[in-house]
């Protein structure tokens, strides 16, 4: 076999451009393992996403167990109590918000009257601008908006039911298996990383607990205040059912950016709906505008606090994501998850220039100033 160093060097220079570079080859396996890992995380969504649910609840419910332990409670009753405090509260929003609207069977029959007048104009549109006849604009426009058959609606809506109850089911059954076997499982990860990095393994699993259970603790405090602010603000407003519509904007709002203003649409067209006009409409766009500043500048830094420090893109980015992957439940989980990666990053000496990346600067946290000067008189006026 011919030796290399042999060749010409205008040969030898020309089979250098061809051969992997080390850090060509370096960035190449790191792409192909983003490749594998994204393939890997949206084939097993099934499997993954009832997993993820759990270690947040866990992490949730972990703090309230450990009490409960500490009083004497055996730790699968601590756990089950936990777990069916949880169920209640759930249960209890939704109960809320179907007993709600039980009572809008009106308002759902002119929603249907509105969109059969807006097919229609939609008929008659396509048939001035096409030069369509009315029966072939008649099977263009209902062959768009006609669903398959009856049949397949029913089968697809329990297939998504039964999809929904059994990844309930098993997100319960995996929250009460990881609380029950937290000590074994800490173990485990701690026998994994050498001697002289299990203090940095500690850090990192107490850090990702705080953050995991400061955030979801505060989202559920912060939709509480959302639904009596959305609630008096819509009563103010004068639209019907102002309840039911506080407690959908409010609940929404477990979807970051998009789900309060998903409620707030919602509300604007049943305003509609129900003969309101302009300045109804207007009241409620300014009831959210209100609402989403003092959720910016007042809620999130007194009741979410700073625990998850994540740069606005690279939440956007994260958010984005989690749609494209795993869809709503995605982009729920999206947010404490970036954040424990952030906090990985931060005591990982190799990855901290990622986890300064995630995270904000000192300077850009303006919106915690108002917050903190609440604080500082709450703490003076309690002092004295």
């Amino acid at each position: 076999m011919a030796d290399i160093n042999n060749f010409p060097p205008r040969l030898l220079s020309c089979l250098q451009l061809f051969m992997p570079q080390p850090r060509l080859t370096k960035a190449i396996l790191v792409l192909l393992f983003l490749f594998l890992v994204t393939g890997g995380i949206i084939l097993g969504r099934e499997f993954l996403l009832p997993i993820a649910f759990a270690l947040l609840l866990s992490m949730l419910l972990l703090k309230r167990t450990a009490w409960l332990e500490s009083k004497g409670v055996p730790r699968w009753l601590s756990i089950l109590s936990c777990l069916l405090l949880v169920l209640a509260v759930f249960s209890g929003v939704i109960y809320l918000i179907s007993w709600q609207i039980s009572d809008l069977d009106t308002e759902i029959s002119e929603v249907s009257k509105m969109f059969s007048k807006m097919q229609r104009e939609v008929k008659q549109f396509i048939r001035e601008t096409l030069g369509l006849s009315a029966k072939e604009a008649n099977e263009l426009v209902d062959g768009a908006a006609k669903p398959n058959n009856a049949p397949e609606i029913v089968a697809t809506v329990l297939a998504a039911l039964t999809r929904i109850f059994t990844n309930s089911v098993l997100t319960l059954v995996y929250v009460f298996l990881f609380l029950y076997f937290r000590t074994h499982l800490k173990k485990f990860i701690l026998m994994l990383v050498p001697e002289e990095k299990k203090s940095n393994a500690n850090v990192i699993i107490h850090d990702s607990i705080h953050v995991a259970n400061g955030y979801i603790t505060g989202l559920a405090k912060m939709i509480a205040c959302l639904w009596v602010m959305y609630g008096i603000g819509f009563a103010i407003v004068g639209i019907e059912h102002p309840i039911m519509f506080a407690l959908i904007c409010g609940t929404l709002e477990i979807v970051p950016f998009i789900g309060n203003l998903t409620g707030t649409l919602l509300t604007v067209v049943m305003a509609m709906v129900q003969g309101g006009g302009t300045g109804m409409v207007i009241g409620i766009v300014s009831v959210y505008a209100v609402v989403q500043f003092v959720q910016t500048y007042l809620l999130e830094p007194l009741v979410v606090g700073t625990e998850v420090n994540l740069n606005p893109l690279f939440t956007i980015i994260a958010i984005v994501l989690g749609e494209i992957l795993w869809g709503i439940p995605g982009m729920i989980v999206a947010i404490p998850m970036l954040g424990i990666v952030k906090i990985m990053c931060d005591n990982i000496e190799g990855l901290k220039p990622y986890g300064f990346l995630l995270g904000q600067e000192n300077g850009t946290k303006k919106k915690h100033q108002i917050a903190d000067n609440i604080r500082k008189r709450i703490r003076k006026k309690t002092a004295s």
